[in-house]
């Protein structure tokens, strides 16, 4: 029990570590403007329903199919996020922290509500981005990988900002890319577009 709770303190305070040199150390004034915006939904969700437009105007009815497993993803990851992580684990968020907080350069306009761990943007996005990734990889080819891109600059905003740890987005980041993969390839094993049917 010792070596674990040493091994914990140590992982935590290398969390911390490394939460600063990306909050502070690494700041730049190029991210300090796009970060913030890369966080906000207004800004990204219309990009995501010109996407369920999209798929629903080319394919038709495994279009519809596609966006209820789309959805699903993001409702499996955002729950369980929250209520089997956060809820359970209740780890203070780094803007919070009575502890830490006088340390984080926060670029938003408030410290987010409820628990850090783990971090439900970066669960969320790569669910969503490993979702498509998998069930449109041979559709569009190479194009699939700006998805992981985007999710990845996303959850590195959460850092940035000041409202995540790096542990945090981690976390999320796999959390999100298990549900992600599970889903994608349900879809393509029971409805899948044209080029997965044998």
């Amino acid at each position: 029990m010792f070596l674990l709770n040493s091994f914990l303190q140590r992982l935590d305070q290398l969390d911390k570590e490394m939460f600063l040199t990306i909050n502070r150390r690494w700041s730049n004034r190029l991210f300090d403007e796009l970060m913030p915006f890369l966080r906000q939904s207004e800004y990204w969700a219309p990009l995501y329903l010109v996407l369920l437009i999209f798929v629903l105007v080319n394919f038709k009815i495994k279009g519809c199919w596609w966006t209820i497993f789309f959805i699903c993803t993001v409702a499996l990851t955002d729950m369980t996020g929250t209520y089997l992580f956060k809820h359970n684990l209740e780890r203070l968020r780094p803007c919070s922290d009575p502890d830490f907080s006088y340390h984080v350069r926060l670029l938003v306009n408030h410290c987010s509500g409820g628990f850090s761990f783990i971090s439900n943007h970066a669960a969320n996005h790569f669910g969503m981005a490993l979702f498509f990734y998998f069930t449109f990889r041979k559709v569009l080819g190479n194009w699939v990988w700006t998805a992981i891109l985007w999710a990845a600059s996303i959850a590195y905003a959460q850092i940035y900002v000041g409202v995540h740890y790096p542990l945090d987005v981690l976390a999320g980041a796999v959390w999100g890319s298990i549900i992600g993969i599970t889903t994608g390839r349900l879809f393509n094993k029971h409805i899948g577009f044209a080029i997965f049917e044998k």
